[in-house]
């Protein structure tokens, strides 16, 4: 914690960061601090977002109240047609944004059963995507993914111009740092540290070198207004506590 502000407020605020300037678009963020960051975007700097995959109850501050309502044919035509900015969680991540939710292990006979590939490569390939990591750790960011089902910048560049038409990996916010990819070769770099983390610690926590340079800036503080909403009217109960405690 810094000057009040808990490690998983600034996490909140870096989420929501991942969505300035997006416009009128559908957020779709998994896991308690994405929902925290995309309702907190929504409230503040980016009214225009839509926050729902289906019925949307989740903006102001009345739970009971529904906002709009968006069926699953328009969700798929939002997805299809770059409509929509994700915050997929990733069970492993590689340099290049490669992501696996799906097994640990040989795939024929893995060592554990995850999620499954589910929407990760139709995301990847066709809207805006970023992640979410609450622990960040050598057994997430790793040299290479078990399997591939987010797809990463070195196998769209391998697929020519028609994989990379709506490829865009934004950005990778996890419990100590903000990653994106603005390297030449498009490989992963920490953009800013939270408060109190240092570079070493995040170098130590990831698989592979990583770029990191000396005058990495902060992860910004939320302000005042900011931190009402997030304690006040989008998560009294806490549930960012739960997911990154400090």
């Amino acid at each position: 914690m810094t000057g009040g502000v808990t490690r998983a407020e600034y996490c909140v605020v870096a989420c929501a960061e991942a969505w300035r300037g997006d416009g009128e678009i559908l957020a779709a963020p998994m896991g308690a601090v994405p929902r925290v960051g995309a309702r907190l975007a929504r409230l503040t700097f980016a009214p225009e977002l839509l926050l729902t995959d289906g019925e949307a109850m989740i903006v102001g501050g009345d739970p009971e109240v529904v906002e709009g309502w968006l069926p699953y044919r328009a969700h798929l035509a939002l997805v299809t047609g770059g409509r929509r900015h994700v915050m997929m969680g990733a069970s492993q991540i590689d340099r290049y944004g490669n992501q696996n939710i799906s097994c640990i292990g040989d795939w024929k006979r893995p060592r554990r059963q995850l999620l499954g590939v589910r929407g990760a490569p139709v995301n990847t390939l066709n809207n805006p995507t970023s992640y979410w990591v609450p622990r960040h750790s050598r057994r997430v960011f790793v040299e290479r993914v078990d399997m591939v089902c987010g797809v990463g910048y070195d196998r769209v560049a391998a697929a020519g111009p028609a994989g990379a038409r709506f490829h865009d990996l934004r950005c990778v916010v996890t419990d100590l740092a903000v990653l994106d990819f603005a390297t030449p070769d498009r490989t992963l770099r920490v953009r800013s540290l939270h408060p109190g983390v240092t570079a070493e610690a995040v170098r130590e926590a990831t698989g592979f070198p990583l770029d990191i340079a000396d005058d990495v800036p902060c992860t910004r503080e939320p302000t005042p207004a900011e931190l009402r909403l997030i304690r006040e009217v989008i998560d009294p109960k806490g549930a960012r506590e739960r997911e990154v405690p400090s």
